[in-house]
């Protein structure tokens, strides 16, 4: 069974690759090579290179390859962006769905699992999230997540296609250094950017109604993020046409801004560096930390990295890209 990977040459991307390909599992890649990178790609995976809104593209490559499942990473992932953005990222991450998924049908594909977002809760008022939580997200990222979520399940009903809707609280770290994350929308390498520069990191808001009054957040370890995904791979080949799953992806465990920074500045020797708090930003949510419950329920699967690990790994794929930040 071949398993296709829309933007597997990315951070999230290279990682799901190579967690399938070690575990035994056929893969091939398709990427615009917008952000991601080729190099990021364990030899002899082949690797298309092209846009899910390409029908005709997506057709001959289901074809040629013969797939039967496909991992569908491909989006645009910036908040912010999609505020200013909206047109681009429904046509992108909705549209580009609509599309790769009449392919899908097409071509007689058997399994879709989807990479969505903690986004799609928006901005809940509970110690934990799981799965039943009413969604309400609060920008147009998460809401594409969720559209997206609805269209997956909508088609594997009417298809045949037993599906899996995969929802990623904060993903850091890296299983490899040089698959660790070069952009800078995510709050670690925010930091290691800012600390590089020889300036504090940023809270957001200390006055919020959590122990030290900083934002409370729920971070996995990309390596673990991965294994979660050949965890469901595997399930959605034995349950062909099986109906779908839902499932959050994280540790259950908050750590707060605060502690994130204090983390950063020991792993990265820049302990002399005060972190400066500003205003809370808009539509920041005092505390999202997923319930891991259900994932462990359905597959027995369950996080092994812990936040130092995720930090300590990051800050290695960040020094090989960036020599410079290990002499600051």
């Amino acid at each position: 069974m071949t398993w296709l990977i829309t933007g597997g040459a990315g951070y999230i991307g290279a990682h799901v690759v190579r967690a399938m390909a070690e575990a035994g599992l056929r893969v091939a890649v398709l990427d615009d090579l917008s952000s991601g990178a080729a190099r990021r790609l364990p030899e002899g995976v082949p690797l298309v290179t092209g846009s899910t809104l390409d029908r005709e593209l997506l057709d001959r490559t289901l074809a040629e390859l013969s797939v039967e499942g496909v991992v569908h990473l491909a989006a645009r992932k910036q908040v912010g962006e999609s505020v200013q953005r909206p047109l681009h990222y429904y046509r992108e991450n909705v549209h580009g769905l609509t599309v790769l998924l009449e392919a899908v049908t097409a071509a007689g594909v058997g399994s879709f699992l989807f990479s969505s977002s903690a986004a799609v809760y928006g901005t809940p008022d509970v110690d934990l999230v799981t799965e039943d939580l009413p969604c309400a997200p609060v920008n147009p990222y998460g809401e594409t997540k969720l559209a997206g979520e609805w269209l997956v399940r909508a088609v594997g009903a009417a298809h045949g296609v037993t599906t899996a809707c995969l929802r990623y609280f904060n993903v850091a770290g890296a299983a490899r250094p040089e698959l660790a994350d070069t952009g800078v929308s995510n709050v670690v390498p925010m930091m290691f950017e800012r600390v590089t520069r020889g300036e504090p990191p940023l809270i957001f808001g200390d006055d919020y109604p959590t122990p030290d009054g900083t934002c409370v957040r729920d971070y996995v370890h990309v390596a673990d993020l991965a294994s979660a995904h050949v965890a469901v791979a595997r399930r959605l080949a034995e349950r062909r046409g099986a109906g779908d799953l839902t499932l959050n992806i994280g540790t259950g465990r908050g750590v707060s801004v605060r502690e994130m920074a204090g983390l950063v500045l020991e792993v990265t020797g820049r302990t002399g560096l005060e972190p400066r708090v500003e205003p809370r930003r808009p539509g920041d949510p005092a505390r999202v930390v997923g319930s891991a419950a259900l994932i462990g329920e359905e597959l027995g699967w369950t996080a092994r990295y812990g936040v130092r690990e995720m930090v300590e790994s990051a800050w290695d794929g960040w020094c090989l890209h960036r020599p410079e930040a290990r002499r600051g």
